[in-house]
């Protein structure tokens, strides 16, 4: 039977397996719904809920994300947000007087600059999210012979996501289980970096007058296919 934490796994790998649209990594939908979740939320239902946003002022949203929510439409409510970080951010930045007595305002500034840099509450929350969401696909994966069948169908696993997926696996299962977990999964990942190599080749080929005249089948967006394998597919 289909539980909650199971169904944006199945629905997420549902859609890649469908046979329509373009050839997609399910984890990567998978994560993008989660983070359009998390920022719906965070400019939504969340936004003046005390306890979120504690952690927004001291978390703050990293470049990316601060971008994506200026694209949404509650500018006010990022705003309000924006307007108690900063007063929480005065304090950390600040120096206490004893980093002024020994000289050190600029480096405790440099030292909480950057920590700031390295934080932010929507990838935080993804990150959380989908930790879980390796876990729950390995246990999946091992009791549920219905998406056992859809994951082995996958046409993707981008090389992040492929590796989240082992390691979480490790955690998950054992013996024979994982050894056969892995073979499935490295299986889909080289199937599909076998034919993308084939496409950048093709790719290049097409650069050659000889070529001038060949189809492109499926190489014209092989470029970009490769960088979205290697590195996950962003928005």
């Amino acid at each position: 039977m289909e539980q909650i934490y199971t169904i944006p796994l199945n629905e997420a790998f549902d859609e890649v397996t469908a046979g329509e649209g373009k050839c997609e990594c399910a984890l990567c939908v998978l994560e993008r719904r989660l983070e359009e979740n998390e920022l719906d939320l965070i400019l939504g239902a969340s936004m003046m809920e005390p306890a979120i946003r504690i952690k927004t002022n001291a978390a703050g949203f990293c470049r990316t994300h601060y971008k994506k929510m200026l694209g949404m439409k509650n500018r006010l409510g990022l705003a309000l947000m924006l307007e108690s970080h900063l007063d929480e951010l005065k304090k950390a930045l600040s120096p206490t007087p004893i980093d002024a007595l020994r000289g050190k305002k600029g480096e405790h500034f440099s030292r909480a600059v950057a920590k700031k840099e390295e934080s932010c509450y929507v990838c935080e929350r993804v990150a959380f999210h989908m930790a879980r969401s390796m876990a729950n696909l390995a246990a999946m994966y091992a009791a549920d012979e219905a998406f056992r069948k859809k994951y082995e169908k996958a046409p993707l696993l981008c090389l992040p996501h492929a590796r989240a997926v082992l390691e979480g696996a490790k955690r998950e299962l054992s013996g024979k289980s994982l050894a056969a977990f892995t073979d499935v999964t490295l299986g889909i990942a080289f199937r599909y970096m076998d034919a993308l190599r084939e496409d950048v080749s093709f790719f290049c080929k097409k650069f050659d007058y000889r070529y001038a005249d060949e189809p492109w089948g499926n190489a014209k967006d092989a470029p970009v296919r490769a960088a979205d394998f290697l590195t996950g597919k962003g928005e």
